[in-house]
């Protein structure tokens, strides 16, 4: 009924002997062959429907037809580089620019995510004529190698810190030192990145730019303390770097309230620089840099050109465009807010249930529920954490799990999701860990599991 050119088999042996073994997939010995998507769902070559909770690539909804018709109709049309004048190009950059602060107004449009933060780099230091970064504990920023080099997540298993690189404490309220009871943790927070400059001073480094992901993600779907952006940046700058807000997982409206996750920090907060990712195509690879006319022209006054091949293409802008149009025609920033908290509701609820849960923090429909082994010391819970995402697996529901032991289930579904949708997933995690529950005394413990490869 798909149309597939193999069998799930044989597409799995082909893969095993074709593809790197370090691209991994979601449950490697049993894995989900997709064949077709739309909107909130995938479905795999038998037909079956899996409910997608953590596709934020495709932002408005898998397939979504107006944005597949834009590329389409475009495709048909012209499809060439930015060495020509074409208008979608700059038609787009205004419709961003409409979202963003006044303040951020120049932009240079890529093909990926890390492509952007590497330009966002090469910017901060040519800007300031420095060279150090500092990142957050946990980070990941991008797979190219000078991204590999600020994310702690892949460095430190291997080749370890470069002198250039500093890391700050993760602004966790949770699990770090700074919780939630702290009279302002935001500040205290915001004073580890103070002692990260002083400690880097005192080795005569010089800080070029501070690297964040506006809500980390892969740290544990960390939900930063208000303030803690604005006394940060003050510290940043008064060391003569720049603040470079990593919005490549959480942007878009995703978070609800605003259209960008760093607007959480509140008016008075703006960054000097903004990579966009992931989301802005809907699935089709489009990424951006956006900062201000004063970096964009010391950027330039190097003479040399940054010319991207396929950055900013016809068709990339048509795709952008329509992306955009879909989320305001239907009003998806406020699903978010709406769907997202209802979600809040529901998984709180749970929290109060089943002791498996310690925290649930999110904002919109960027959600983590932090599964632990024993309320009082915050244990992470990562074997039952990883024998929950089987058994969704099983009730037709596809998550994922995040945070450096991997302990916290991780919700980022398409905009699309609804109501119906939460309490579809709320009521199937409520199943399971009550069946644990009752299998296994007060302390949830699953049953062996296979362990990733």
């Amino acid at each position: 009924m798909s149309g597939e050119l193999y069998s799930k088999e044989e597409t799995l042996k082909m893969r095993r002997r074709l593809v790197g073994s370090s691209c991994k997939l979601f449950f490697p010995e049993d894995p989900v062959k997709i064949v077709r998507a739309e909107g909130q769902y995938i479905y795999d070559e038998k037909g079956r429907k899996y409910l997608d909770c953590i596709n934020n690539v495709s932002h408005v909804g898998h397939c979504h037809p107006v944005v597949v018709k834009a590329a389409h109709e475009q495709n048909k049309l012209l499809n060439t580089n930015t060495r020509y004048l074409h208008d979608s190009l700059v038609e787009y950059a205004t419709r961003l620019s409409k979202t963003l602060p006044e303040k951020l107004c120049i932009f240079y449009f890529l093909n990926s995510g890390s492509e952007a933060n590497d330009l966002a780099l090469r910017l901060a230091r040519q800007y300031t004529k420095h060279q150090d970064v500092i990142c957050l504990e946990h980070a990941y920023h991008g797979h190219l190698t000078s991204l590999i080099d600020i994310s702690p997540y892949k460095f430190r298993k291997l080749e370890g810190q470069k002198e250039w690189v500093h890391v700050a404490s993760l602004p966790d309220t949770y699990r770090g030192p700074y919780r939630e009871d702290h009279e302002d943790p935001g500040a205290a927070y915001a004073s580890e990145v103070k002692k990260t400059i002083d400690e880097a001073h005192r080795k005569n480094r010089k800080i070029a730019a501070f690297f964040v992901e506006s809500l980390p993600g892969v740290a544990g779907h960390i939900i930063p303390p208000t303030g803690y952006f604005q006394k940060a940046a003050e510290y940043v700058r008064g060391a003569g770097g720049v603040f470079v807000c990593d919005e490549i997982q959480v942007g878009f409206g995703r978070v609800g309230k605003h259209f960008w996750a760093f607007q959480l920090q509140g008016e008075d907060f703006v960054p000097d620089i903004v990579t966009l990712g992931k989301p802005i195509g809907n699935g089709h690879p489009i990424a951006c840099v956006v900062t201000t006319k004063e970096i964009a022209d010391a950027f330039s006054g190097t003479g040399v050109e940054y010319f991207n091949t396929f950055g900013g293409n016809p068709v990339s802008c048509a795709i952008g465009l329509a992306v955009l149009n879909v989320i305001e025609k239907e009003n998806l920033t406020h699903r978010a807010a709406e769907v997202g908290r209802y979600l809040m509701e529901l998984l709180n609820q749970q929290k109060s249930k089943h002791r498996l849960i310690g925290d649930v923090r999110g904002a919109g429909l960027f959600i983590g529920v932090d599964l632990v082994k024993d309320q009082e010391k915050r244990t992470p819970a990562t074997e039952e954490a990883e024998f929950i995402i089987r058994r969704l697996k099983e009730e037709h529901i596809v998550m994922s799990t995040d945070g450096p032991d991997a302990n916290v289930i991780k919700l980022k579904p398409p905009m699309c999701f609804s109501k119906e949708d939460a309490k579809l997933v709320v009521d199937a995690l409520d199943r399971i860990l009550t069946a644990m529950e009752k299998g296994n005394g007060n302390h949830a413990k699953p049953p062996p599991v296979l362990k990733h490869q």
